[in-house]
């Protein structure tokens, strides 16, 4: 468990931007030293810091300077974390934000584990662990449309209604055990008003779960394979669909020998367009290295595009329960003589491929379920999922005219799934796992 190995007191220190050439670069603190740790390596004319103020000044390493930076403060309670927290806003240099923490590592921080800060924030009550997980797929969502959807989320929209199903079953709970402890002073809660109740908090479930083919498709992507014979046009197709260069292109047969993917945005849905070795028979060893992967990725992919060269057309049969057949090289044949159903391309003059991205975005849409107002997780849907077979086994106890106080078992168990999904009930390997997803600096 990565996170117990050091003290939450300590003060920890790394950089939250992405190492590279750039305008700026940040440097994060966080911890009761963390001030006294910018007063040692930051220069200026303000001796004493006040919080949510901007200040301008010099990193230096005893009369050395290194850089003119940009110090931002935020005093405990109201910072991310919850503690003291400093950013240095330097200029975007691998050397000198390096230089910067290194300085903070020396003077008394260390280094901060993956999603430290996060975690720090949610042990300090300054997020639930839903709006964590929210910070999570906003930082790698792929499209505007999980963006948005990472957005509700973070903005506490899950945790919301999460929050009412549990005041709802805690609310019943209590009705229940009331009754149990006080049999002389309180009735029993009548069986169907117990039903109805938990019928209610599953059927919310329900609409929850309604949108988890969705979620998980908007967090994984698409995977599309671009399959064919050697020669057909995948590599080029591959980069008209990138509009990059990205897949090395040659008159050569086999020379796509591993496989390369790449993301794409479809009109919000996140496509991962997968190039691959040419399929045919081959001696070359390391040819046939890539066609077995190419078989394999067929095997793991949501939608095969199955492309040949309409100057030659000769297909392969591709068994697969997604398939859409791609003509290549439409600028060059006799157009009316394309099979119906053949979405016919130019990678070349660009031509068709708006039309390939519609059959790609038909056949997904066709295949999920509509979009649901929450969006989810496999830990969140495992959790709701949990919730509701307890629930299920509360409504037979209830059918059964079961006692109620063994039916209060079964709700005391809905009642830890649900916490399960907003930190409200876990454990610390969840934690550590959910936490070491995130990168050092958040």
């Amino acid at each position: 468990m990565y996170m117990n190995t050091f003290t939450q007191t300590d003060t920890i220190a790394a950089i939250a931007t992405p190492l590279g050439v750039g305008g700026i670069g940040v440097v994060r603190l966080s911890g009761e030293g963390s001030e006294q740790i910018i007063k040692k390596i930051f220069k200026s004319k303000i001796e004493n810091f006040e919080p949510n103020k901007i200040y301008h000044g010099w990193i230096h390493e005893d009369d050395t300077l290194v850089d003119e930076v940009v110090l931002l403060y935020f005093k405990a309670p109201n910072s991310f974390t919850g503690e003291d927290v400093f950013e240095i806003q330097c200029h975007g240099g691998i050397n000198i934000v390096k230089k910067i923490l290194k300085l903070c590592l020396s003077n008394g921080a260390r280094l901060a584990e993956r999603g430290e800060f996060s975690q720090r924030a949610f042990m300090n009550g300054k997020m639930d662990l839903s709006k964590a997980e929210a910070v999570l797929d906003l930082i790698h969502a792929k499209t505007d449309r999980f963006a948005q959807a990472s957005v509700l989320n973070l903005s506490g929209r899950l945790a919301e209604k999460i929050g009412l199903l549990r005041a709802e079953v805690l609310n019943l709970l209590s009705l229940i055990t009331a009754a149990v402890d006080f049999p002389d002073d309180v009735d029993e809660p009548a069986y169907s008003q117990i039903e109805q109740i938990i019928e209610s908090v599953i059927f919310s479930i329900n609409e929850i779960l309604g949108g988890s083919v969705s979620s998980n498709l908007m967090r994984e992507g698409v995977k599309v394979a671009i399959v064919g014979k050697p020669n057909a046009g995948k590599s080029s197709l591959f980069n008209a669909l990138l509009d990059a260069n990205r897949a090395i292109v040659t008159e050569i047969p086999g020379t796509t020998r591993d496989v390369i993917q790449e993301s794409i945005d479809i009109d919000g849905i996140p496509v991962v367009l997968i190039d691959t070795a040419g399929l045919r028979e081959s001696d070359d060893y390391i040819e046939s290295i890539g066609i077995n992967l190419t078989k394999e990725t067929m095997e793991n992919s949501d939608i095969i595009l199955y492309i040949y060269d309409l100057t030659c057309p000769e297909c392969i049969e591709i068994s697969h329960k997604n398939v859409i057949k791609v003509g290549s090289k439409a600028d060059l044949a006799d157009l009316k003589s394309i099979n119906k159903g053949v979405i016919a391309v130019s990678s070349t003059q660009k031509t068709g491929l708006e039309a390939l991205k519609q059959e790609i975005k038909n056949n997904v849409a066709g295949n999920i379920p509509a979009e649901s107002d929450f969006c989810t997780n496999l830990r969140q849907q495992a959790c709701l999922k949990e919730c509701k077979e307890s629930l299920e086994k509360a409504l037979e106890g209830c059918e059964n005219c079961d006692p109620q106080d063994l039916i209060s078992i079964d709700l005391k168990s809905a009642l830890i799934s649900l916490g399960e999904i907003t930190g409200e009930v876990v454990s610390e390997e969840i934690l550590d796992n959910i936490f070491s997803s995130f990168c050092i600096g958040k």
